[in-house]
């Protein structure tokens, strides 16, 4: 039978033990990889963001330029409208005295046609007489 390390009896198989410092410089190595791979993998999410930061920008430069865009456009029609208000106030009088004057003039027609209707039709001997015959 052999031993291991002097003092253990073993079945055949030895065992080897390594050293502390040995087991510190492989654990140094695992944690440097470990550590390696988690910073690269950081330093993908920073890109990332970073592209994400950009993008989230460029998004917002546009909706404002758009916003700008549509406020001017809105202002001059509100000013256009404003405008065409303030004809409508300024000329009230003589809007208020045409529309006065359609109204009797549709109205004086309207008596007009409806009169002619009302009247049967009659022969000229009739109208001659007045409507006695």
């Amino acid at each position: 039978m052999s031993t291991s390390n002097g003092s253990a009896k073993s079945s055949g198989r030895t065992t080897t033990r390594k050293s502390p410092a040995k087991r510190a410089a492989s654990t140094a190595e695992s944690a440097r990889s470990k550590t390696t791979a988690a910073a690269g993998e950081a330093e993908t999410a920073a890109r990332g963001a970073e592209e994400t930061t950009k993008n989230a920008g460029r998004a917002v430069a546009s909706g404002l330029e758009t916003g700008r865009r549509a406020v001017t456009a809105n202002a001059g029609k509100a000013a256009k409208a404003a405008t065409a208000a303030w004809a409508v106030v300024q000329h009230r009088k003589a809007l208020a005295a045409g529309a006065a004057a359609g109204i009797v003039g549709v109205a004086g027609a309207a008596f007009a046609v409806g009169r002619s209707t009302a009247k049967p039709a009659v022969g000229p001997l009739t109208r001659l007489a007045g409507g006695r015959i």
